[in-house]
């Protein structure tokens, strides 16, 4: 009988201590949230595990959204040099770049002296439909002041651009003008060009200038080729110079106008993603056109992936000096609070098999930003014999040309960087700035008269007999730096070309601005040099002879 009780009661002593034991385990989760022992449950994620345990235990308050904000960053860097992360307010802005519009209200500007100063008025954009004219300086954005030294390139745009359709009040000073002048500015759809240049050079080959691989590029190309085939283009010259990359599609698109069909540009691969292969179509609109494509240590990302395909299919000549050397694939994520990241998820390789990118070490991001700049004192930008190719990743061409991989695209002419003038004077009034801001104080000052010229040729003209070069030394040496005669005089085309260049482009924009630069760009003469002697094609390497016994038959 007594077993039998006892059989009854240990089942429900049983139940009444799980039930019991539930309650205190809710009991403690409730009033003593993470563990008191300080052991997180490592089954789920750590991390979040972590930010629990600050969040509910940390003994001050923390802002925890800063603090996954501050963290995120630092995350990304132990990886490669180029996964990082976008804050939710910066996103609209590294994207609008690529994108191919934002929505804002029309100008390009330059901060002086604490104030944004319009450089240029887009034409048929919201600022020149209401009047805001080039020179004017914005010193009142909806009625608050906005000079000093919050206004900065991050804090001014962001003013500045807004929801298409929405409105921005203005206060402008304006030269000449005792008031202020107030204008409401509806904001719309502005264009970002990656081309900024497309011109002849002579009477047979064209020019353009490419800035960014964005969604809009390609479009963008095939309008410049349409407008150089209308001037008898009979050769292109396509610079890449300082393009640091964008949209691998939009380099593949561009690459395609210019193989034949069935052509490899480039493949990708990564641990979760297989090869993909990307190949020409054979519809291009410039198959048969001689091509130079102009590089340097600004060149990466997609600019290395089209200067990659045509020099691996010896389509082209490259000219330059070695470009950045960035050959990972990144793809954006987003979060739901309009945050982002961009993570690399696959290498990409050019036609011959070789990845370009430099070495890295994960977590090291430093010494991997400081590479230029150890290029540049390494005499890598002045002379071609300093530069060490890694012998262990040899790769061929189509022709047979041996090409190497491991650290960017070496051009096959090297140009290099031109020191022959520069002058201490020349390096201290350029690196100072002194170069932009008179030449932004000339033009403001003298905008009736240079209003009267549309092109840089009689701008120019018009310039030279202003002795402006003289007024820039005064000026010079108004802020601070010495009036050094022998050297000005030695440096006095290089002083020519970046005051002059700066005021044609303030009254003409980018594509005059190229026109003027070009002239006395070594790079740019020698791409024409070897386009007028029919030296565009690459050609196979002589066979090598194989001599035996002594020579005799």
């Amino acid at each position: 009988m007594s077993t039998n009780k006892s059989s009854r009661i240990i089942p429900v002593v049983v139940a009444v201590s799980v039930v019991a034991g539930i309650v205190i385990g809710i009991f403690y989760a409730s009033y003593f949230p993470g563990n008191r022992l300080g052991v997180a449950n490592i089954s789920s994620n750590k991390l979040d595990a972590l930010l629990g345990v600050i969040e509910n235990q940390y003994v001050d308050t923390v802002d925890m959204h800063e603090l996954v904000e501050d963290a995120m960053p630092m995350i990304l860097g132990e990886l490669d040099p180029h996964s990082l992360y976008i804050p939710a307010k910066d996103l609209e802005m590294a994207n609008s770049e690529l994108e191919g519009s934002f929505s804002g209200i029309g100008i390009e500007f330059s901060i002086q002296n604490d104030t944004i100063h319009v450089n240029r008025v887009i034409p048929g954009g919201p600022s020149e439909k209401v009047g805001i004219m080039a020179g004017d300086r914005i010193v009142y954005v909806d009625d608050s002041l906005f000079v000093g030294s919050k206004v900065t390139f991050e804090t001014a745009p962001r003013k500045l651009k807004g929801p298409k359709g929405s409105e921005v009040k203005l206060g402008i000073v304006r030269h000449g003008e005792e008031n202020l002048l107030s204008f409401t500015v509806v904001r719309g759809d502005i264009p970002v060009n990656s081309v900024d240049a497309a011109y002849m050079l002579d009477g047979q080959f064209g020019y353009v200038k490419v800035n960014k691989f964005g969604r809009t590029t390609h479009a963008e190309l095939l309008m410049a080729v349409a407008k150089l085939s209308q001037q008898d283009c009979r050769g292109l010259v396509i610079d890449l110079r300082g393009n640091t990359g964008g949209y691998m599609e939009a380099a593949v698109q561009m690459v395609n106008e210019f193989l034949p069909e069935n052509k490899l540009i480039v493949y990708t691969e990564g641990r979760m993603y297989p090869r993909e292969e990307r190949y020409s179509d054979g519809t291009g609109s410039c198959r048969n056109t001689p091509l130079v494509v102009l590089i340097d240590e600004g060149s990466a990302s997609a600019s290395e992936i089209f200067a990659g395909a045509i020099q691996d299919n010896d389509r082209g000549t490259i000219i330059g000096r070695r470009s950045f050397g960035k050959g990972l694939v990144q793809q954006p994520i987003e979060f739901s609070d309009g945050s982002a990241i961009r993570l690399t998820i696959a290498r990409y390789y050019t036609p011959s098999g070789r990845c370009i990118q430099k070495p890295y070490t994960n977590g090291n991001g430093s010494d991997y930003e400081m590479d230029i700049l150890n290029r540049y004192e390494h005499g890598e930008f002045f002379s071609e014999d300093s530069i060490k190719q890694n012998k262990d990743e040899e790769y061929h061409t189509a022709l047979g040309r041996v090409v190497y991989g491991g650290g960017g695209i070496m051009p096959d002419i090297f140009v290099p960087q031109d020191t022959t003038d520069v002058t201490t004077y020349y390096s201290m009034v350029v690196n100072r700035g002194l170069s932009v801001r008179f030449a932004f104080d000339y033009t403001d000052k003298n905008r009736g008269a240079l209003n009267g010229y549309a092109a840089a040729e009689p701008l120019l003209a018009y310039l030279e007999q202003q002795d402006v070069v003289g007024q820039f030394v005064a000026y010079a040496a108004s802020k601070g730096v010495k009036k050094r005669n022998i050297q000005i005089q030695k440096s006095r085309k290089l002083l020519e070309n970046v005051v002059y260049g700066n005021i044609i482009y303030n009254m003409l924009g980018i594509e005059e601005y190229m026109k003027y630069i070009n002239r006395s760009d070594k790079t740019v003469q020698k791409a024409l040099e070897v386009l007028c002697d029919g030296k565009s094609y690459p050609e196979a390497p002589a066979p090598t002879s194989l001599a035996g016994g002594d020579g005799a038959e």
